[in-house]
Parts: C-alpha cells; sequence; structure tokens
C-alpha cells in the first residue's frame, strides 16, 4: 500500500485525490506542516509515501512518472515528491528541518514539497526527475494560472503520450518500423488485464522454444512455422519492455528474466535449427555453435567496452566525435544501426530464412552478417581506445577482472607473477588465445594441445595479473570468450564422431550463461558471482585445459560423454546459484533495473 499526503489549502473542483487514488495511493490531508510531519511519521517505514501540494493541476501520467516508478528511492516533479523505503529516512529529515524552518505553518504561496524537494537536494541527496516532455505538472497561486493550467491539461491527450513513451527512444530500423507501430497497443491491452511483463515475457520464450520445436521436426512446414512463431516471439519480447515502460512495472527479477530469456530463445532455435537440419540429413551442428560462440563474443564485446568506459573520466576521441556527428544525420543512424545487425534485424532475417532456405544457408548468412557486425563495431571501438584520453577507474578495472572470469589456476599464478604492470596484456590474452585455439586446429585430440591449453593459462594470467586499466583491456574479456569456447568447438568437431558437437553446444551454452548472468549483476550493482561459484566452475582457463585433456585422454565417444557430463555439471551449478540470488535480490527489496537492453 501506498499513502500519499495532501498539503495546502484544498482546491474545489480539482481533480487530484482522485488521480492519486487510481494510482494506488491512500489519501491523507494534512492542515499544516506539523500535520504533514506527523503523518508521515504514521506511515510504516517499509510503504511508499508521497507529498503532493493540494493545488497541483497537471496530467495524471505526470504523477504516475513522478510517483510510481519504482527504480528510484527519492523523485519529484513540481508540486509532489515521493520517497520508497530507501529514501525515507532522507525525506523525514528534511521534511523536520522544513517544518522547523517554517514553524509548523504551511505559507500560502510556496509549496512544501518543492521545500522538502530543495532541502535535499541541498543535503546532496539525489532526487530523480523524470522527463515530463509536454506533460503539464505544476501548482499555480492564483486563479488565472490554474485556469491557463487546467487548459493546457485539456489541450493535450496524456493517454497518448503515455503510449508513445512506452517504445524505446533508440532502437532498430526492424522494430521501430515493424514492431513497435502496434505491440505498443498489445502492451496497453496486456496492462488493462493486469499481465505483468514478466509474464509476457514468459509467454516469448514459451513461443520462441515450440518455434525451435518446430525447426527441429526437419520439414519444410515445420520451418515455416518456426519462422513466424520467431517472429511472434520477438513481438512478445518487445511488448514486455513496453508494458514495463507503460505501466512502470520494472523490477530486478524482470530484467534479468528478459536479458537472459533473449539469449535461451536465441540459442535454442540455433539448437533446433541444428536438429532439424540433422533430419535432413545434413550435420550443421559446428555452424550453429558457431553461431553462438559470435553471437556470445559480439556480446562480451558491447559489455567489456561500456563497463570500462561508462564511468571514465576525459572521455572523449576524435571518432567518438565522428561518430556523434553521423548519428545527427537522418539516413546515417539508420544505416549504422542495421550494419550492426541488432536483434530485431537478426531474428527477421532467421525467420525468413528459416521458412524460404535451409538450416545452412541460414547459418552462412548469420554467420557472414555477424562477423562483419562484429568487425565494424570491434574496430570502432579499438580507434576510439586508442585515440582519447580517458583515465578509468577501480570499479572499472573491476568489473573487467569480474568478466574475464579467472579461476583458481590463473589466481595461483599471479601470486608468483613479479613485475610492474605492463600494457602488453591484450598482446598476451591474443597471443594464448591464438596459440591453444591454433593448437586445436592443427592437431586435434592430442598432448600438443594440453601444452597449448598449458602456454594459454599462462598467458591469461599474465594478462590478469594487474589491474585492468590500459586502453585496450577491455579486449581481454572477448578474447578469452573466443579462446574458450573455440577450443571446445574445434576439439568436439576434430573428435569427428556423432554426438560431440551438440554435447559441445550443450557445455558453451552453460558458460556462456554464467558469463551472461555476471554481467547482469554487474550492470545491476550487484557484484560479481561469489568467489565459490567461479572456482567450482574452474574458471575460463581451468575449464580450457580441462577440455583440452580430456580430449587427450579420451577416445572420441568417451570424451563426447565427458563433455556432457561436464555441460550437466556448469549448467546445474550456475543456475541453481543464479535463480538463488536473482530470487532472493528480488523478495529482499533490491533496487528495481529495467535494462533497455543492447542492440546486438
Amino acid at each position: 500500500m501506498s499513502t500519499a499526503i495532501l498539503t495546502g489549502s484544498p482546491v474545489p473542483g480539482s481533480s487530484i485525490e482522485g488521480d492519486l487514488r487510481s494510482l494506488g495511493f491512500d489519501v491523507l490531508t494534512a492542515s499544516d506542516a506539523g500535520d504533514a510531519e506527523t503523518l508521515l511519521a504514521a506511515v510504516p517505514g517499509d510503504q511508499r509515501v508521497a507529498v503532493v501540494d493540494a493545488r497541483f493541476v497537471g496530467h495524471e501520467h505526470a504523477l504516475r512518472l513522478g510517483l510510481t516508478d519504482p527504480r528510484f528511492p527519492l523523485a519529484a516533479i513540481p508540486g509532489a515528491l515521493t520517497a520508497q523505503p530507501a529514501g525515507r529516512q532522507a525525506l523525514t529529515r528534511a521534511m523536520a528541518r522544513e517544518n522547523s524552518a517554517s514553524g509548523g505553518t504551511l505559507l500560502a504561496v510556496e509549496s512544501l514539497a518543492d521545500r522538502v524537494v530543495a532541502a535535499l537536494d541541498a543535503d546532496g541527496v539525489g532526487v530523480h526527475r523524470p522527463e515530463l516532455g509536454s506533460l503539464v505538472a505544476q501548482v499555480p497561486v492564483d486563479p488565472q494560472t490554474r485556469n491557463e493550467a487546467r487548459q493546457a491539461v485539456a489541450a493535450l491527450d496524456d493517454e497518448a503520450v503515455r503510449l508513445k513513451s512506452a517504445v524505446k527512444a533508440r532502437d532498430g530500423f526492424f522494430t521501430t518500423y515493424f514492431i513497435s507501430p502496434y505491440s505498443r497497443y498489445i502492451a496497453r491491452w496486456c496492462a488493462r488485464r493486469g499481465l505483468t511483463p514478466n509474464q509476457v515475457t514468459t509467454a516469448s520464450l514459451i513461443t520462441a522454444l515450440i518455434a525451435a520445436g518446430c525447426a527441429a521436426t526437419g520439414a519444410r512446414g515445420g520451418f515455416v512455422a518456426a519462422g513466424v512463431l520467431l517472429i511472434a516471439s520477438f513481438v512478445l519480447d518487445c511488448t514486455d519492455g513496453q508494458l514495463a515502460r507503460y505501466s512502470l512495472q520494472y523490477s530486478t527479477l524482470g530484467a534479468w528474466l528478459d536479458a537472459t530469456f533473449d539469449r535461451a530463445k536465441e540459442y535454442a532455435y540455433y539448437a533446433g535449427l541444428a536438429l532439424g537440419a540433422a533430419r535432413g540429413g545434413d550435420d550443421v551442428w559446428a555452424l550453429a555453435l558457431g553461431a553462438m560462440v559470435l553471437q556470445t563474443c559480439r556480446h562480451v564485446v558491447d559489455f567489456s567496452f561500456n563497463e570500462a568506459n561508462h564511468d571514465a573520466t576525459a572521455n572523449t576521441s576524435p571518432t567518438a566525435a565522428l561518430s556523434d556527428k553521423l548519428d545527427s544525420v537522418g539516413w546515417t543512424v539508420w544505416v549504422r544501426r542495421m550494419i550492426v545487425l541488432p536483434i530485431g534485424e537478426r531474428w527477421a532475417m532467421i525467420a525468413v530464412l528459416t521458412a524460404l532456405t535451409t538450416p545452412r544457408i541460414t547459418f552462412y548468412a548469420l554467420l557472414i552478417g555477424c562477423a562483419f557486425a562484429a568487425t565494424y563495431t570491434t574496430a570502432g571501438r579499438v580507434l576510439r581506445s586508442l585515440t582519447r584520453k580517458a583515465r578509468r577507474t577501480d570499479r572499472a578495472a573491476q568489473a573487467l577482472a569480474d568478466l574475464a572470469d579467472s579461476g583458481p589456476l590463473t589466481e595461483a599464478l599471479v601470486r608468483l607473477l613479479p613485475g610492474k604492470p605492463r600494457r602488453t596484456a591484450p598482446l598476451s590474452a591474443a597471443v594464448g588465445a591464438v596459440l591453444v585455439a591454433l593448437g586445436a586446429w592443427m592437431w586435434g585430440p592430442s598432448w600438443w594441445v594440453v601444452l597449448m591449453a598449458g602456454a594459454y593459462v599462462l598467458a591469461s594470467a599474465e594478462a590478469v595479473t594487474h589491474p585492468l586499466k590500459g586502453s585496450l583491456d577491455w579486449l581481454i574479456p572477448p578474447l578469452f570468450r573466443a579462446a574458450e569456447y573455440g577450443t571446445v568447438l574445434i576439439l568436439a568437431a576434430r573428435a569427428d564422431v556423432d554426438g560431440a558437437l551438440p554435447a559441445a553446444f550443450g557445455l558453451v551454452a552453460a558458460v556462456a550463461y554464467h558469463h551472461y548472468d555476471t554481467v547482469y549483476r554487474i550492470r545491476g550493482d550487484a557484484g560479481a558471482p561469489p568467489a565459490w561459484l567461479v572456482r567450482t566452475v574452474g574458471g575460463q582457463e581451468g575449464r580450457t585445459l580441462l577440455v583440452a585433456v580430456l580430449a587427450a585422454l579420451l577416445t572420441a565417444s568417451q570424451f563426447t560423454v565427458a563433455l556432457t557430463v561436464l555441460a550437466v555439471a556448469v549448467a546445474v551449478v550456475v543456475l541453481l546459484e543464479s535463480i538463488r540470488f536473482w530470487v532472493a535480490a528480488h523478495k529482499g527489496g533490491a533496487p528495481a533495473v529495467h535494462d533497455e537492453g543492447e542492440p546486438a
């Protein structure tokens, strides 16, 4: 339950009390500042509370944006202020000070809510102020101003503004012009029937899994149905975020579900295509696994670069300036968004090719498109990093270290590696990755690969010996991902036995989930997964060495069984801990978040 305290003199004909009740607030009336402080103290500390000037005139959606968003402890618009439990202490302190300053009475002109917000600002307390755009929110001080404000409210349809703002401001071409024009209305339909974003997210996952099942039939009708259902899943995927923005239903659990289900849907669909192709006598498991590896490495490039630079100081470069200039020209914006093959364009391409061609052609097109997009984005970010004079923070260095996923072998070696900080950390990671992947390609399952994997362990340890604050140190996590996933892919392919590549697909999927989960924890300011989990699953260097040893030690069929067992073990440990953490964070009242998502 939420409580709103109306302050100031009531205005005949005002709709403010009804608007607050429609937003879920229990409304109390304070006669003066002292009364407002008393009522505030009586509201239970685990409830949201708002202080609203009774003279407020504005759109109901302006109140909704200012008073019901769960992501911010304190938020305000002109004439209204709200606090969640995390912000109650600061609000109580500021209210007491204002009450003391006013002698317990309300001034005829000034708004108590606005004065308290000013006091919070003076205390250095962060108060969120939502962008209202064309929405009206003000406290008129005379009849003429009040009449003008009411006319402004009547002249603008706030429902139309609310519906438009449910769509992300920055999105891909396909999503903007082929999905959002109608998915926003589906979101409103869901909101009016009490559906939650998490329910829509789950429906999207189920639809995608059915699509994967249709693709796995290997029949042309199944492929057509799979393409249609994949688009339907994407429509629901857009709808859940629009529903969250439309109804301000943000949550920690919801952000995690939305992000992880996107990856689960796409990679399950890859597996479905591979199974369908196998029914038709075409083995494309290597292509499916390659697509998953490439797509995951693309995402890690995005994550690492953003984490390395989001709070860097002096964060400018000529390349970034050129990019900003290009974004100011209409047609270049869409071209630049499309060539990175964002999720909308990518899923549309996959769906159409699935329905009209074969899984092999679909994967070829996907690999070529993703490879070009990865080259384009990575090259641009390398240029930015080399031309900017950014100073990276300890937080950024820690985030990169967490993304590196170094295990007990690296921890032990780091203690033994002396020397001053070096600028060659990315080079060490790159050399190690090339050695182990090239060794697997040249020799296949053999003790030579074990030797190369050992060299990779040493190189990866050298790369993370010192804080990752170099201009290109953000490349280290994606290089580690490419080395580990690529080694598993190549060794499984070189085993040349049925079942090896599907088992490798399962192992990479389980490990990739662990890496995505690490990203989402960092984004939610929850820190990296616990050290015991990283040690239990071996760290990236430990798993790479283990797979190399298993490939050399076992027969091809035994290696397949070992990959399967390893995949199941990693999946069980990682999933159980991840689910425990996110459910506990949700129940424990962790700050609600909403990830707008990355375009790739």
